[in-house]
C-alpha cells in the first residue's frame, strides 16, 4: 500500500469544494501534461471535457465547470488571483476561446466543448471525467479521470495521477501500526513517528517549516472570513455570520492586522459560552471563504476545511500549549489520521456522504488535539475513535449542489464534536475501550457502501430535495 504525506492530506487549496473544483482542476492540468508528453500543445485544434454523475449533477454549485476551464487555460489554484476569477471565466466564454495551457488559442464554447452530462455516471466511480484532444492531423487522445476526495485524482489505467510510489522507514496504513511502532519505537508521542516517516519526502526542518507554512495560511483564512461581509454567492442568499461574530465578541477593540487581530481574541473575555463561540466563529469564517472561491487549506477536503483550522486556533488561542512545536505537532497527527481514512475507506463525499468529510476532519482534528493536550498513543487514537463514532452515517445533501446549507454549519459542530472527543478521551482509559479507530473506519467505508446514493453528493435527497429554492 502507498503511503501518503500529511502534506497530501492537509495543504492549500481553493474552494468551494475539493472533489468537485481541485480535483478536476487538477485533472485539467495533469491533461495538459499528458497532451506535451505525447504531441504537444501546438498541434491541438479543439479540447473537450465531459464531466458525469455527481460532478454533473452539483457542477454549477460546486464550480466544477469553471475549474475544468481554468485548469485547461494553465491556471494554478495555489496562485490565481481568485478575485479575477469572474473576469477569466467571462472571457472564455464571451470570446469563445481558451489559452489552451496558457500557449495556444482554440475554439472553446460552453456547452459544446464543455458538457455536464447528468444523466450517466461512469462505471469507475461517481466524480468521473473525460478529456478529448483533437489534432490538427485528426487523431484524438482520450484520458479518463476520477476526482476520489481531497484533491486526488485517478484513472482506471493508474490508480494515482503522476505520482512516485514512496514507502516510508515505518508505515502506518492503520491505526494498529502506529501502536506497533510506538512501542517499538519507545516512543510516547505519535507526532515522533510521523516526523520520522515525512524524512521519505523531506528533511525534518522542512516538514516543521511546512506546518507552520499551513499554520499561517489558516490564520490568513480566519482573518479574512471575520472580516468580510455580505451574501455568499450562488443564489441561496446565505449570509456570512462570522464578522457579526466576531464584531460582536470583540466589541470596540481595533486591530490592523491579523496579528493583532488574533491578540485580540486571546486577551478577549474567557468563558465557556465566549470560547464557543469563537470556536464556531473561526470554524464559519473558513467556510464562508471556501463557499466564495477563497484560498483555504484543504484539510482533507474543502467542505470540511473549518474544522481543523477552528480547533488549532481554539488550542492556540485558549490553551496553554500554543508554542510552535504544539502547532508542528497537532498538524502531523492530525494528517497522519487522514491518511488512514484515506487509504482505508474513502475521503469523498460522492463515495461515502459528509462522515467521510466533516467526519474525518472531526477524527482528524480531536487526535490532533489529544496530542498536545499530552494524550498517550492510546488516548490520540481513541479521540479519532469518538469523534467518527458520532458522524458515522451523515450524508452529504447540499442545497442547489452549494457548498453552504448544510456544510458551513456542520463545520462549526465537527469542531465541537472534536473538542469533546479529545476531552473525553484524555479522561479515559484506552485499554478498556470497545471500539477501535481501526474497527471504526471499517464501519464508516461498510456505511459509504450502503448508503443510497441520493445521499451521496448528488442534491437527489435529504435536505436537497426538502428545501425549495427557485433556481436564480
Amino acid at each position: 500500500m502507498e503511503s501518503i504525506s500529511v502534506f497530501e492530506i492537509i495543504k492549500v487549496g481553493i474552494g468551494p469544494s475539493s472533489s468537485h473544483t481541485m480535483g478536476p482542476w487538477n485533472a485539467a492540468s495533469a491533461f495538459i501534461r499528458i497532451i506535451k508528453r505525447e504531441r504537444s500543445i501546438a498541434e491541438v485544434k479543439e479540447v473537450f471535457l465531459e464531466f458525469f454523475g455527481s460532478l454533473a449533477k452539483t457542477g454549477i454549485g460546486h464550480g466544477t465547470d469553471i475549474a475544468g476551464m481554468l485548469g485547461l487555460n494553465g491556471e494554478d489554484f495555489k496562485t490565481i488571483d481568485t478575485t479575477k476569477i469572474d473576469e477569466k471565466i467571462d472571457q472564455i466564454k464571451s470570446s469563445q476561446k481558451i489559452n489552451l495551457g496558457g500557449e495556444k488559442e482554440i475554439p472553446f464554447i460552453y456547452g459544446h466543448h464543455l458538457v455536464l452530462n447528468m444523466k450517466q455516471s461512469l462505471d469507475y466511480h461517481p466524480n468521473g471525467m473525460i478529456f478529448k484532444a483533437i489534432f490538427e492531423d485528426g487523431t484524438e487522445l482520450v484520458q479518463d479521470f476520477y476526482s476520489v476526495g481531497g484533491g486526488f485524482i485517478m484513472s482506471q489505467e493508474k490508480k494515482s495521477i503522476e505520482k512516485h510510489c514512496i514507502r516510508t522507514l515505518y508505515p502506518c496504513h492503520k491505526s494498529s501500526d502506529i501502536v506497533k511502532y510506538c512501542e517499538k519505537l519507545g516512543l510516547t508521542r505519535i507526532s515522533d513517528l510521523i516526523l520520522m516517516n515525512e524524512e521519505s519526502w523531506r528533511s525534518q526542518e522542512e516538514t516543521k517549516k511546512e506546518a507552520l507554512y499551513i499554520w499561517q495560511q489558516i490564520k490568513e483564512c480566519i482573518y479574512k472570513g471575520v472580516n468580510k461581509e455580505g451574501v455568499l454567492p450562488g443564489g441561496l442568499n446565505v449570509s456570512r455570520r462570522a464578522a457579526g461574530i466576531n464584531r460582536k465578541l470583540l466589541g470596540d477593540k481595533i486591530y490592523k492586522n491579523k496579528d493583532e487581530w488574533f491578540q485580540q481574541v486571546v486577551d478577549a473575555e474567557e468563558n465557556f459560552t465566549n470560547i464557543n463561540k469563537w470556536i464556531s466563529c473561526f470554524a464559519l469564517a473558513v467556510n464562508e471563504e471556501n463557499a466564495s472561491f477563497g484560498r483555504i487549506i484543504t484539510a482533507p477536503t474543502n467542505g470540511a476545511s473549518g474544522v481543523i483550522p477552528a480547533v488549532l486556533m481554539y488550542a492556540q488561542a485558549f490553551t496553554p500549549f500554543t508554542s510552535e512545536d504544539d502547532i508542528i505537532r497537532f498538524l502531523l497527527v492530525a494528517g497522519e489520521i487522514g491518511t488512514l481514512f484515506k487509504k482505508n475507506a474513502t475521503i469523498s463525499a460522492a463515495m461515502g456522504g459528509c462522515q467521510a468529510e466533516v467526519g474525518v476532519s472531526s477524527a482528524m482534528a480531536a487526535a490532533g488535539l489529544t496530542e498536545i493536550l499530552g494524550g498517550s498513543v492510546g488516548q490520540v487514537l481513541m479521540a479519532a475513535e469518538i469523534a467518527m463514532e458520532h458522524h458515522l452515517g451523515m450524508t452529504c445533501d447540499p442545497i442547489k449542489g452549494l457548498v453552504q446549507i448544510p456544510c458551513i454549519e456542520r463545520n462549526t459542530m465537527g469542531a465541537i464534536k472534536a473538542i469533546t472527543a479529545a476531552n473525553i478521551a484524555l479522561e479515559s482509559d484506552p485499554a478498556k475501550a470497545k471500539v477501535s479507530l481501526d474497527q471504526v473506519i471499517q464501519t464508516m467505508w461498510e456505511t459509504a457502501l450502503s448508503m443510497n446514493d441520493r445521499f451521496k453528493e448528488t442534491s437527489e435527497g435529504g435536505l436537497a430535495i426538502a428545501v425549495n429554492v427557485a433556481e436564480c
